[in-house]
């Protein structure tokens, strides 16, 4: 809990961080602007995930009880799968370190003519990744960047912020009809799946509270496809380490219209369920570490601002 007495959440981090402790931490946060602040600062020093605490009004999944071990379970899961086993087997690490080119879709042509929209989705270690990728990222990036997190309500827009700190491109949730400009991130706020509508010259945000897609909201997958139907081979979009399977059948739509992927490397996800379906799926152009996908959207904006990227 990061609301502990004597010993906070954060202070408890940056202990484990002191003495060599690597492990997986999940954390509790209260679903308020304050609890996500600290929330993202427990992902910065290492926290792996994270649960909103229940709402003691919302009775809508059952007890608080019942909503806690709903969130809890599939988490657990995905953060230690050898939990429970009385022979653990060691995860496999096999799947290739910095590049990869995919046989089962036509070679994405984008690097001949660079991308009109950037697409990211992401959702367990997410935060920590798209930390690290843009705070080598700097102004003006020469498309928008429209990001999928999986995220409740407030987080996502404090995420944001953070963002533009980071980077200095301006960073916000997106807004329904809001339409979509080069040098912007635009994050999908929580509760709602946002697409894209219009064309490749008037591309527009929507946002729906349609049902759960692979049990979350937002979903990355409608992002993705819709972002296919309108840009085609001028979508560049990015699978970042998460449990489960979202984003496999945007990525599917994607590679179908001559659009690029690439997908998180398995070294360096904390899970890999999310770029593992699109790698078993095939369809992806590259397979890189953080800093490789860092290095391909400076090759595209054109910008770097640390040691060691290229521009």
């Amino acid at each position: 809990d990061l609301e502990m007495p004597e010993m906070d959440g954060l202070q408890t981090l940056s202990e484990l961080a002191r003495l060599g402790f690597t492990c997986n931490v999940l954390v509790f946060s209260s679903l308020s602007k304050r609890g996500a602040e600290i929330t993202m600062e427990a992902l910065r020093l290492g926290a792996s995930d994270f649960i909103s605490k229940p709402n003691g009004s919302d009775t809508s999944g059952g007890s608080p009880a019942e909503m806690v071990k709903a969130l809890l379970e599939p988490k657990i899961v995905a953060l230690f799968p050898d939990l429970g086993e009385t022979n653990p087997t060691p995860e496999s690490k096999s799947s290739p370190q910095v590049v990869s080119e995919s046989s089962s879709y036509p070679k994405a042509t984008i690097a001949f003519m660079g991308p009109k929209v950037i697409l990211i989705g992401s959702s367990t270690g997410g935060p920590s990744a798209l930390e690290k990728i843009f705070s080598r990222i700097s102004p003006p990036v020469s498309c928008p960047i429209v990001i999928t997190q999986h995220m409740p309500p407030i987080f996502t827009a404090t995420f944001a912020e953070r963002l533009s700190r980071i980077s200095g491109v301006p960073a916000a949730e997106g807004k329904d009809g809001e339409p979509l400009q080069n040098n912007r991130i635009y994050v999908a706020p929580g509760n709602y799946h946002m697409r894209l509508t219009g064309t490749t010259d008037d591309a527009r945000i929507a946002l729906d509270q349609g049902p759960l897609i692979h049990s979350v909201r937002p979903a990355v997958d409608p992002l993705f496809s819709s972002a296919a139907a309108i840009f085609g081979n001028r979508c560049l979009a990015f699978v970042l380490t998460g449990m489960g399977a979202d984003g496999c059948d945007g990525t599917v739509s994607i590679k179908e219209a001559g659009g690029g992927v690439v997908i998180q490397n398995q070294e360096s996800c904390v899970v890999f369920g999310m770029p593992g379906a699109v790698f078993a799926r095939g369809a992806y152009d590259k397979i890189a570490d953080l800093d490789g996908i860092a290095d391909i959207l400076i090759g595209f904006s054109g910008r770097s601002i640390t040691a060691g990227g290229a521009g």
